[in-house]
């Protein structure tokens, strides 16, 4: 259908969603399962695009008066902000973004009505593996007794979220992209130049989203930094140095992708083990809170013996 004509290689997907659709077998509550960056949210706005196909307004995320699209959230005194909108007041936070207790509440009193338009409310849960018990225990009661509506939660697994939801879901699944439908997919979104990383690109596996999201954390960091790490120092002096570099030019976080970085570029490059495996400690200093300079101190040191 060409409701689904933006998404790419998920026909299984699509055939199952269409199918439900054609046949007016339309459960109360789908779990869109797969890696991150492979589809599910566009799949996601897709489909109701299609559920609400009857009705005269077009749909967008979050613009249709029978549409409930729920993200995870910070807390910023007393306010809610999903994570855009957290970027934009140059919000950082330690915690991830989780989907909470009050905004399922929202949900059970959205559905508590008739749809104004369509011919069914329809909800959308994106990540909804960072809900906590309480707010997955209370969600269950809603997908009891969903009423005249639909819900959709995506998640990256099936063991990301509560058995006792999972079962009250039929399961739609999403697989990594292969070569051609990721080329195809960074070209038509205009992230061609990405296709000369094979680095991001091994790191992404088949995650065009994945893939973007990293190419922009590649720009993140300082172009001279990144051609210091991609070589292995010559001297102790050179290792200390760029250590200093990468702990006054980049957070934690970004280290921390740094590290995936350079263990997939050391391994195209040289296939070294010895080097993937330093980094692979360095990764678990840093998760460990360790004093990051020492940390990159250490690993490239190592590199000169």
């Amino acid at each position: 259908m060409d409701e689904f004509k933006p998404l790419i290689g998920q026909e299984q997907a699509v055939n199952l969603l269409t199918q439900a659709v054609k046949t007016n077998r339309i459960a109360p509550a789908y779990l869109f399962v797969g890696p991150e960056g492979v589809g599910r949210g566009l799949a996601a706005g897709c489909f109701v695009q299609l559920l609400f196909s009857s009705s005269q307004n077009r749909v967008l995320q979050g613009n249709h008066p029978d549409l409930l699209w729920v993200q995870p959230t910070y807390l910023h005194q007393g306010q809610r902000l999903t994570p855009t909108e957290a970027a934009e007041k140059g919000l950082k936070r330690k915690a991830p973004p989780v989907i909470r207790l009050d905004q399922i509440r929202e949900i059970t009193e959205f559905l508590g009505r008739f749809p104004l338009v369509a011919s069914r409310n329809v909800v959308v849960l994106e990540q909804a593996e960072t809900m906590a018990e309480a707010a997955a225990n209370a969600l269950l009661k809603t997908l009891e007794e969903p009423g005249q509506a639909t819900l959709i939660l995506i998640a990256p697994s099936l063991e990301s979220i509560l058995p006792t939801l999972v079962s009250r879901c039929q399961r739609i699944p999403f697989y990594r992209l292969n070569t051609a439908a990721m080329t195809q997919v960074l070209r038509e979104t205009g992230h061609e130049e990405i296709l000369q990383h094979p680095a991001v690109l091994s790191l992404a596996s088949g995650s065009p989203g994945q893939a973007i999201a990293y190419y922009k954390q590649m720009q993140a960091v300082p172009p001279e930094l990144l051609k210091a790490v991609t070589k292995v120092p010559s001297s102790y002096r050179e290792a200390l140095e760029v250590a200093k570099q990468i702990d006054k030019a980049i957070d934690t976080e970004a280290q921390l992708w740094l590290v995936d970085y350079l263990q997939q570029f050391y391994w195209h490059q040289s296939h070294q083990p010895n080097i993937i495996n330093r980094l692979e400690q360095a990764r678990k200093s840093l998760l460990c809170y360790a004093q990051p300079r020492l940390v990159w101190e250490c690993t490239f040191l190592s590199f000169c013996q």
